[in-house]
């Protein structure tokens, strides 16, 4: 599995949504990344995102997450609301990760809870490592291929 993270596009991306608003573009959200045995774990933050909204796929060795969280809803007999100060990010959230051939992209499982999402990719059996049996005859070992 490749992991990509840049520390000044994360900045840059805060800075544009906080000058150019935040619908503009899909904004990435904080992760970390684990393997734990025969699986990798992805955990997301997500607080406070609509669950209904949140999308997990893998196609073509990529997996993509997304997810919106709405502005302060407004209802009947609101006034209209004017913030003092807007630091909770809204809009669209988007993280692709490359996955790697060795993962059982038929079986990945995904579950929100507490507002964290947490992907598990496991290792495909094909993948895993192996112990090769080395064969010998008459008290020596016979590696076939080699040269003497």
């Amino acid at each position: 599995m490749t992991l990509a993270f840049d520390p000044f596009f994360r900045d840059l991306n805060r800075l544009t949504s906080e000058v150019f608003g935040s619908a503009r573009a899909p904004q990435t959200m904080a992760m970390d990344a684990y393997r734990a045995g025969d699986e990798y774990v992805v955990e997301f933050d997500l607080p406070g995102i609509d669950p209904e909204t949140l999308e997990v796929s893998a196609e073509n060795n990529t997996l993509t997450v997304r997810a919106q969280r709405q502005g302060r809803p407004t209802g009947e007999g609101d006034s209209e609301v004017s913030y003092l100060t807007a630091e909770r990010p809204r809009g669209t959230f988007s993280r692709q990760l490359s996955l790697g051939s060795g993962l059982d992209v038929d079986n990945i499982r995904a579950d929100y809870t507490d507002g964290v999402l947490t992907v598990t990719l496991p290792v495909a059996e094909r993948a895993k490592p192996r112990r090769i049996e080395v064969g010998h005859g008459s008290g020596r070992k016979v590696i076939e291929g080699g040269t003497r």
